[in-house]
Parts: C-alpha cells; structure tokens; sequence
C-alpha cells in the first residue's frame, strides 16, 4: 500500500524552526522582496545569503521531533513517499528515504546561472564570493518566490499513485503545493493534521481531519493507519 505524506512548515515548527506564515514566525521580521525573490539577490546579495546563514546555522541546532519519526515508522509498513514543501533536511535525518523537496534545500547550494549545478554546503556559512566550476556565484538552493517550481511534476506523479493521502503541518494556501491533493484519485482516503483551518474546500476526497500539532497528531495517526492498513 502507498502513502504520500505532504508536509509543510507545522511539520518543522514543533521542532523549533521559525514559520513564515504565523504571526510570529519569520516574515514578520522580514519582507518577502528583501531576502526570498530573484531581485533580492541581484539588488542585496549579502543580505539574503546571511539570511540564508542564520536559517542554516538554525537548523544545524534541531533535531527531527515525533511527528518526523512517525512519518519514518510508516516506511515498516508501508509504501511511503515524503513530498515536502520544507527546505530542511529533518525528514532526511528522522530517516524517511523517499523525499521529494518542492521548494529547494537549504543544506545545498546551487550556481545562479546553470539551476542543474548543485552543491552540498559543510556547517552553516555560505561563502560570499563562492563559485561553481563554471565560474557563476552561487546561491541558496532554494526556490525563490517568482521562480516556477520544478519538482512539482514529479509531485504530482507521486501524488496521483497514492492509496492514502496524509496532509501534516500546510494550511494548504501556497501554490502550486496545495493544489498536489487535486491529483489524487478521487476514492482514496485523506487524512489532515493541523492545528489551523486549513484549506479543505477544493478536496473532493473522504477527509477525516486531526486538529492538532504535527508532533502530537501524526504519531496518532501513524498508529491509527498501521493497525487498519498495515497488517
């Protein structure tokens, strides 16, 4: 049995890593056209790869939390695929062996001109002046408000093989990501945990919903579809 598992910034919140989207998360501090667009990057370079630094050195200083391991106790039972719209690398360290990053990764870095060059980056600090053999500055492996996304295909393949569909830690509201659940064949089974409303008008699917945090819905829910499904 398949499970595709899409997670959002909730997922990472319960282990520390500040969100952008809530009141007090990461956007409150900043605008989005001062560090996370194309512009950004040409305008004040050393402004959005010390942003990218901090959000690195962050990470470097968390660990995965419950709702990360019971995404990773599925794989004992099941077919399991992580599509993330996170650019941590939690999932990877809980070990989940099937991610897909939608929005980039904030442990590489890639050259601005050839987007097929990409590189891990040891510790937090990116190098200001550093380059790909090609010569062209690199940056922050991520994909900038603007920038089309393009692991979404593949999402949605993934995506459209489900027999259950689990939604943890995304209000559903950033596209192209939200609209994923819209290639899921319409009989299967959707599960959503969030503590929030998150946006359920456009799922045609049977929905059973768990409102609450990540990390103390998902162990909840893991062992609910290991006893129905994973015997």
């Amino acid at each position: 049995m398949k499970i595709v598992v899409f997670t959002g910034a909730g997922v990472s919140a319960d282990s520390g890593i500040a969100t952008f989207r809530d009141s007090d998360g990461l956007w409150s501090n900043y605008r989005i056209e001062e560090v996370c667009t194309p512009e950004a990057l040409v305008r004040d370079r050393a402004k959005v790869i010390n942003f990218y630094n901090m959000r690195r050195k962050e990470l470097l200083e968390t660990e995965p939390n419950a709702a990360h391991r019971a995404i990773r106790e599925l794989e004992n039972y099941f077919d399991v695929e992580v599509i993330t719209q996170n650019i941590d690398d939690l999932h990877e360290r809980a070990g989940s062996t099937h991610i897909t990053h939608l929005h980039g990764e904030l442990r590489k870095l890639r050259s601005s001109i050839d987007e097929n060059l990409i590189y891990p980056i040891d510790g937090w600090e990116q190098d200001m002046n550093a380059r790909c053999e090609k010569g062209s500055l690199l940056r922050p492996f991520v994909v900038f408000f603007g920038e089309s996304v393009p692991m979404f295909e593949r999402a949605t393949q993934i995506a459209a093989t489900a027999d259950i569909l689990v939604i943890v830690g995304t209000s559903l509201a950033v596209y192209p990501a939200a609209s994923l659940v819209r290639y899921v064949r319409p009989e299967i089974p959707v599960y959503v945990v969030d503590p929030g409303k998150p946006e359920l008008a456009g799922i045609r699917n049977p929905v059973e919903v768990i409102r609450m945090k990540a990390a103390e819905g998902m162990p909840i829910l893991a062992h609910k579809l290991i006893e129905k499904y994973g015997h």
